[in-house]
């Protein structure tokens, strides 16, 4: 069993003979070449997109909140107060 979705040996053998016969010796290397093009273009479109998205999420800065205080009765108003989201510190204990 190959693990190609449950085709064995005898069965990729037959399929390998037809496309033998269907398209002929001279032509294999040939269609070989074009798929092997095909996959590689592929990947490199693939990879390409990649890393565009990945420049894009590195150049963006992290967005910011605003964070607006509850409102106090007869209190003055209160300007908006900008945070930058950043991650929190990890805490740690001194074991002594």
């Amino acid at each position: 069993m190959l693990g190609f979705g449950g085709i064995g040996g005898m069965e990729a053998l037959v399929i390998l003979c037809f496309i033998l016969i269907f398209f002929g010796a001279k032509k294999l290397p040939e269609l070989a070449k074009g798929l092997g093009q095909g996959i590689k273009e592929f990947k490199k479109a693939t990879r390409e997109v990649t890393d565009e998205v990945n420049s894009a999420m590195v150049d963006d800065p992290q967005p910011t909140r605003r964070i607006n205080p509850t409102p106090v009765q007869n209190a003055e108003p209160q300007s908006t107060v900008v945070a930058q989201a950043t991650p929190a510190a990890p805490s740690v204990k001194r074991i002594d």
